[in-house]
């Protein structure tokens, strides 16, 4: 057996999460890499390491000392450091590659970014190894670099090169535990790039499928992945069992226990993936698996997400054209608008995008050439949109599901601006306008989970 684990924010974000992860990590022999994030908040009114360093780059990308923003940095660490006990040297190299990073050329501001922000993981990740150290245990910080974490280059939003897996097979060899820090890696020229934010779990996702890890460990803060938003309802339903396609569907629409792109490289190696507590450690948690053999209700879960909206076209004849849809998209293709939706009717298309991608200019842009390049009669677009998404395996052999919750929703005054099904059947979206998008998470749960 040979286990990854990768602890969050929430999970080091001082000296006594350490050692509760540290523990959890020693009381079992086959946990053999530890991916690590840099350390959260403290409390609610907090800052994280990543914030504390993004203010940072900033700062001397505008011109700045930051010498109040590095301060804050080294404050933090040193305090976990001093508590964890750890020798003065261990802080002393963390002072100095903080320095470091900061003398680096920030005239590119997205490289310069990315440089300090993986500050954070790469520094509480010699920490943690040299507490283990320190308490007896065998032990070794992972440099990314040298461990072939490659990744493309492109600042805050890396992918991984397929050239990493099988140099990140070598870890297995290490003795002990391997301690490496997620979220960024290097390109294949040497530069320092991160995934997106969170993009720590991306890390551990992508190490155990190098390794061919029996299981991905992901400890969180929570007991488990639960059917709703905790913040939305109380005491929620928690699975026990989902499948990566229905967590999948679920990260995307607003689930936050994952990051969106974790699940990938899990998925294709077929590694089962345990999301646990570090303040439970008995806890089961949530096991995300290949194919389910028991279903719990015909619902998993129901998620909710804002910050979308539809461009609305109709055209007689549409139907009859050949080629339409794929010249639409490719005028979105020429502006670098990805796309989530696509609901249609004979003579209409809908599509449905991120408001951060589908910008003001944009439209104006995106809608002059569709007047003009497709002879759209009827163009219109929606920007107070929001998806509701309802989830589960089971609903595919299940008749009714979408009309309960179209019901559902009808008999709390939820207008359905859009519906559309996947091909697979394991999730139905519907489209509401943002005010109603909580409210209408919640009704569905009554609707699912509470009658």
């Amino acid at each position: 057996m040979y286990k990854v684990c990768k602890f969050g924010g929430s999970s080091l974000a001082n000296a006594e999460q350490i050692k509760k992860a540290c523990d959890i990590m020693l009381s079992d022999p086959t946990r053999r890499v530890m991916i690590v994030s840099a350390p959260g908040k403290r409390t609610r009114e907090d800052t994280k390491v990543t914030d504390l360093l993004i203010a940072l780059a900033n700062a001397i990308i505008s011109g700045y000392s930051a010498e109040d923003e590095r301060q804050a940095v080294i404050n933090r660490f040193s305090v976990i450091a001093e508590e964890l006990g750890v020798d003065q040297a261990v802080m002393d190299e963390i002072e100095a590659d903080i320095q470091s990073r900061m003398c680096k050329d920030c005239s590119s501001s997205m490289r310069f970014m990315d440089i300090i922000k993986a500050a954070g993981e790469d520094n509480c990740a010699r920490l943690v190894a040299s507490y283990l150290q320190s308490i007896g245990r065998t032990a070794e910080y992972i440099n990314p670099k040298d461990a072939g974490l490659l990744l493309t280059e492109e600042y805050g939003n890396a992918q991984v090169l397929p050239d990493s897996y099988a140099a990140l097979y070598q870890l297995r060899n290490v003795q002990g535990i391997s301690v490496f820090p997620g979220f960024f890696g290097y390109t294949p020229d040497g530069q320092i790039v991160t995934f997106s934010r969170g993009g720590s779990d991306i890390t551990g996702s992508i190490i155990a499928a190098a390794t061919d890890a029996q299981v991905y460990e992901n400890w969180t803060d929570v007991d488990s992945v639960y059917s709703v938003n905790p913040s939305l309802v109380s005491h929620p339903n928690p699975i026990r069992e989902i499948t990566y396609d229905e967590m999948r569907e679920l990260t995307y629409a607003g689930f936050t226990v994952l990051h969106e792109e974790a699940l990938a490289p899990t998925y294709r190696k077929g590694i089962p993936v345990n999301i646990r507590n570090t303040n439970n450690p008995t806890a089961p948690g949530t096991m995300i698996v290949r194919n389910r053999v028991n279903f719990e209700g015909v619902v998993t879960g129901i998620a909710g997400a804002k910050g979308f909206c539809s461009l609305n076209m109709s055209k007689y004849l549409m139907n009859r054209e050949i080629g339409f849809a794929l010249r639409v998209l490719q005028i979105l293709a020429d502006e670098q608008i990805p796309f989530e939706h696509m609901p249609s009717g004979i003579d209409s298309l809908s599509i449905i995008m991120r408001k951060s991608y589908f910008t003001p200019d944009k439209e104006r842009l995106i809608i002059d050439r569709l007047s003009r390049e497709l002879s759209i009669e009827k163009l219109s677009v929606n920007r107070n949109l929001s998806i509701v998404i309802i989830v589960g395996e089971a609903m595919a052999r299940t008749v009714g599901v979408t009309a309960r919750a179209a019901n559902a929703l009808s008999k709390a005054g939820v207008n359905l601006e859009i519906i559309n099904q996947g091909s697979s059947e394991i999730s139905v979206m519907f489209g509401v306008r943002e005010e109603y998008c909580n409210y209408a998470v919640k009704e569905l749960y009554k609707e699912f989970f509470q009658r």
